[in-house]
């Protein structure tokens, strides 16, 4: 395809010159050139999700390193997709627009009949499959216990999260409450990072957190981990899993699969999962995720 190219120069001697010293531009004359056509790729951008667990920018500094190694070695790039809330994620794995995501254990559990998610990997962490809930109130406060907030402000982080909803709705409800009638008002932070710094800020009351996103921060930056405490922690549950979309090519999967298994016996690699408080990936169970359908059938039996 031809185009024009209008060549516009202004060109000034310093001090803007005199009269004689401006160069006359003629837009009537053109020179055509030939556009660069553009060629399909013969492997096309990888769609990786990040949940957001911690914050967009966050998520874009600490994790952008292991989305990049993958597509290395994959030997495609990889576009980074973030979206406010788990099931924007979920919505765009169902439809195909996403083809990897590191998603929360809550959504893993809710959507893996609804949208066909098929788990690749889970994360080791100090040598665990398995993570908790923290509540935490600001370290300045009275409260001692998920009791002692009552009529008070509380952070929930997103409406599917396990750790920042679904655990401490079931805690109430085995206290023969709900979120709405016991707190005075909630709202959602849609990170836990977000959530750790309403509390620490003393703008909320107490907030349920991811305890990986709680013991991160408190060894790479206790700025405001250090101003909250700790009054629960709950079981353990299944650690937030990497899943591929469904219409994701089989060999495709395996190929991530060997990626991330092998990662920590490769120098670079391991430099990464250092830097995430990462041990290695591991192949995941889907029995790591009962205790937590245990709990969503407990809430459901309480509520009626």
């Amino acid at each position: 395809m031809i185009g024009c190219l209008i060549f516009v120069i202004g060109i000034y001697i310093s001090g803007c010159g005199k009269d004689s010293d401006a160069v006359v531009v003629d837009f009537a004359k053109t020179v055509a050139f030939e556009k660069p056509v553009k060629r399909p790729s013969e492997n096309p951008a990888f769609r990786f999700a990040i949940a957001a667990m911690i914050s967009p920018k966050d998520t874009f500094v600490y994790y952008r390193q292991l989305i990049k190694y993958i597509g290395n070695k994959l030997d495609r790039d990889v576009q980074l997709i973030q979206r406010k809330t788990y099931g924007e994620v979920n919505e765009l794995i169902d439809k195909g627009q996403i083809d990897l995501a590191f998603i929360c254990s809550g959504p893993y559990v809710a959507g893996k009949k609804k949208y066909g998610f098929e788990l690749l990997a889970t994360p080791e962490v100090q040598k665990s499959h398995f993570y908790q809930s923290y509540l935490i109130v600001n370290k300045a406060s009275q409260f001692q216990s998920l009791e002692d907030l009552k009529g008070q402000v509380f952070a929930f982080t997103d409406p599917d999260s396990n750790t920042g909803k679904l655990v401490p709705t079931f805690w109430l409800g085995q206290m023969g409450k709900q979120p709405e009638t016991f707190f005075s008002k909630t709202i959602y932070t849609y990170s836990h990072d977000n959530s750790i710094l309403a509390v620490a800020k003393a703008l909320v009351d107490g907030a349920a957190i991811d305890s990986l996103i709680w013991q991160y921060y408190h060894q790479k930056n206790p700025t405001f981990t250090s101003k909250t405490r700790i009054i629960r922690k709950s079981e353990k549950y299944g650690m937030p899993p990497i899943v591929a979309s469904r219409f994701l090519a089989s060999d495709l999967k395996d190929r991530i699969r060997q990626v991330l298994f092998s990662m920590h016996r490769d120098p670079q690699g391991q430099k990464i999962l250092n830097e995430l408080m990462i041990d290695r990936f591991t192949p995941p169970r889907d029995e790591w995720y009962d205790s937590i359908r245990n709990m969503e059938l407990k809430i459901a039996s309480l509520e009626n």
